[in-house]
């Protein structure tokens, strides 16, 4: 009677503990007095939303065709016209949904040299300034073209002020050894800080502007989906376990 007692206890105690927390791969970090957050998508898949000429575009998070609880992360990825469509180069797994877009012309994004963002088809991820786009073997996995590069093999955009008055909340993705990193920041920044931040904290050769203002992070481990706008191109990165092939879901193509 007594081992049966404290057997029941035994079980009464595992029920009551609590699930263990998911760790996010979006952690805060400190430079020059602000604040950013950066998020690494490790071994998961990314994907690119981006809707085409004849398509309905998702302006938001929880419009996305997706599993949550196979997201590590999401973010807003591109420049967008008025109705949520991309106004540079974007390739989803669908195949491509707008040309490069070389013209010259106001705003961030033809502030030259611009860029895009490519995910090979292995994996990883690389940027290249936009009239440099290499021949790929194997189609990437995605790509989106935004502006300007903050950081060009090194060195900061040569038009980018150090300190310039503009400041907002602002988002971008870096890539080192071929690894993206994903940026937004918590306070209103420059761009000259946030090319900073790549280059300096966290040692981006190359690094590119995603947009401002707009600026958006879906983080389900830590409940933030930001919702107060709409949106354009959106990159969700899955968690590595729940993006492998095979899975099934909605998530994998």
């Amino acid at each position: 009677m007594r081992c049966l007692l404290v057997l029941l206890m035994v079980a009464g105690c595992s029920a009551q503990q609590p699930a263990a927390r998911v760790e996010s791969p979006c952690r805060e970090r400190a430079f020059e007095g602000s604040a950013f957050v950066v998020c690494d998508p490790g071994a998961g898949r990314m994907m690119l939303f981006a809707a085409g000429k004849n398509e309905k575009p998702f302006r938001r998070f929880a419009e996305l065709p997706v599993d949550p609880d196979r997201v590590a992360f999401a973010m807003n990825a591109g420049m967008f016209d008025e109705e949520g469509r991309p106004i540079g180069l974007a390739v989803t797994h669908k195949g491509p949904v707008r040309p490069l877009n070389l013209r010259d012309g106001p705003g961030n994004f033809h502030l030259k040299p611009n860029g895009v963002f490519i995910v090979p088809f292995g994996g990883g991820g690389m940027i290249v300034p936009s009239d440099s786009i290499p021949v790929f073997r194997a189609a990437p996995q995605l790509q989106t073209q935004s502006g300007p590069m903050l950081v060009i093999d090194g060195k900061l955009h040569p038009k980018i002020a150090p300190d310039g008055d503009s400041r907002y909340v602002r988002n971008a993705v870096g890539v080192r050894d071929g690894k993206a990193l994903f940026v937004i920041s918590l306070d209103v920044v420059s761009l000259g800080k946030l090319a900073r931040f790549f280059r300096d904290e966290l040692k981006t050769p190359d690094a590119l502007y995603l947009d401002g203002s707009v600026s958006s992070l879906w983080d389900p481990a830590n409940g933030r989906m930001d919702d107060f706008t709409e949106l354009g191109p959106m990159i969700v990165a899955f968690k590595a376990g729940a993006s492998a092939p095979g899975r099934g879901g909605p998530a994998t193509p």
